[in-house]
């Protein structure tokens, strides 16, 4: 007997791009989307080679790769400087979809670390100067006064982006798609980038 979901539509047969299928899927969780679908996880490497992850925001992606910005002075920006490869994880159960991306990890230049940065939100450009982040805090309220601090330093002024804080770009060596099935028969598509392009192949679920 043939499992029932077997005709849900999954990625094209005949694709050989795999930045033009995660447009594709990315459209179709973004559309009435319970929470943001750019949402990501990302694991990086410590220097004692333990895993670490947690969320970021994607913020673009095209045929060079895909971009989330941070604190270069976090714990995850340095073990990107320390170990320059990453994965991200995109997971959408509302469409059943999932997407795992692995490549090398390099910092965006600084105008494009300052082109995003002036478009976040006046309370999001002084966090990001006011946030030791990952640091030990002695109090919240010292981080709020610190905030305080910077908000009147720079009144009336643009604020500029900090050094310590901007972009980096993925960019991957490996894509996999991953839709799911009520069988348990989950379809895995996976992208390999070589010499010659990106190879396609399916992986038993």
């Amino acid at each position: 007997m043939t499992p029932p979901d077997e005709s849900r539509a999954i990625g094209s047969p005949d694709s050989s791009d795999p930045i033009a299928e995660f447009r594709r899927v990315l459209g179709r969780a973004s559309h009435d989307a319970p929470f943001d679908a750019t949402a990501v996880a990302l694991a990086t490497v410590g220097a004692d080679g333990a895993a670490a992850v947690r969320m970021v925001l994607l913020k673009g992606f095209d045929e060079r790769g895909f971009r989330f910005f941070t604190n270069y002075e976090s714990r995850k920006g340095r073990e990107l400087a320390r170990e320059p490869r990453a994965a991200l994880c995109f997971f959408w159960p509302w469409i059943e979809e999932q997407v795992r991306i692995e490549g090398a990890v390099e910092k965006l230049s600084p105008a494009d670390s300052d082109a995003y940065f002036a478009t976040r939100s006046r309370a999001s450009q002084l966090g990001a100067w006011a946030s030791r982040q990952s640091e030990p805090m002695q109090s919240r309220f010292s981080l709020l006064r610190r905030f305080a601090l910077l908000e009147a330093r720079w009144l009336g002024r643009p604020v500029p982006r900090p050094l310590h804080w901007g972009g980096f770009l993925l960019r991957p060596s490996a894509i996999e798609f991953w839709t799911g099935k009520r069988s348990r028969l989950h379809d895995r598509r996976r992208y390999t980038l070589g010499d010659a392009g990106w190879t396609r192949e399916r992986l038993q679920p």
